[in-house]
């Protein structure tokens, strides 16, 4: 089932997340509507804030950074395939010198900026099966996984760009916050019922 993604300004959007339990209700079902919801909207990663649930989950499908032609045969054929859900994360490392990377977000509409993070990390999670993995990733796909790990954070890819930057898009973020956008999935704003 498709779900109606949360929209700028929405406070769950800014919740440090909640872990959650094997017996969480319908948790199956839950991933699958997540990764069906981030499909659909054409993003790369879905966190459960962002379909207004602040609990410590988020998902990622970097298939279409595959078709970059500057990547490696190797990188291309891992990022066509890497599909994931992560539970209860903890990034435990973040190594390497920050590279910059257009970032947007599917509650954030409209609005790409270059933000700088870390190559690598190391990660503890707990996968779709509750069985706790410790895993090392580099470039695209640990950039998605960052990015959603900040969402379950509450922290936002506004809030590592400069002071310029944000005031350049302070309009662009009071329309996201009053509904005035119109992306090819459905949302759900602050300040106005969803479409």
């Amino acid at each position: 089932m498709i779900l109606p993604i949360v929209g700028y300004g929405d406070p769950v959007l800014r919740k440090e997340c909640e872990e959650i339990t094997p017996e969480y209700p319908q948790l199956k079902e839950l991933l699958s509507n997540m990764f069906e919801t981030m499909k659909h909207a054409y993003g790369v990663g879905l966190a459960a804030p962002q379909i207004g649930l602040p609990i410590r989950l988020f998902v990622v499908d970097t298939n279409p950074f595959s078709e970059d032609e500057d990547l490696s045969e190797e990188e291309r054929n891992f990022l066509a395939t890497f599909s994931r859900a992560f539970i209860n994360a903890k990034i435990i490392k973040e190594e390497g010198e920050e590279w910059a990377f257009n970032e947007g977000c599917l509650s954030i509409p409209g609005v790409r900026e270059d933000v700088y993070r870390k190559p690598n990390i190391t990660i503890e999670y707990y996968d779709e099966n509750f069985e706790k993995r410790t895993e090392k990733f580099s470039g695209y796909a640990a950039r998605v996984i960052q990015h959603e790990y900040d969402h379950i954070e509450g922290i936002l890819f506004t809030d590592k760009i400069s002071s310029l930057k944000k005031k350049l898009n302070a309009k662009r973020l009071q329309n996201i916050m009053e509904g005035k956008v119109f992306p090819d999935y459905k949302m759900k704003f602050i300040n106005k019922k969803g479409r």
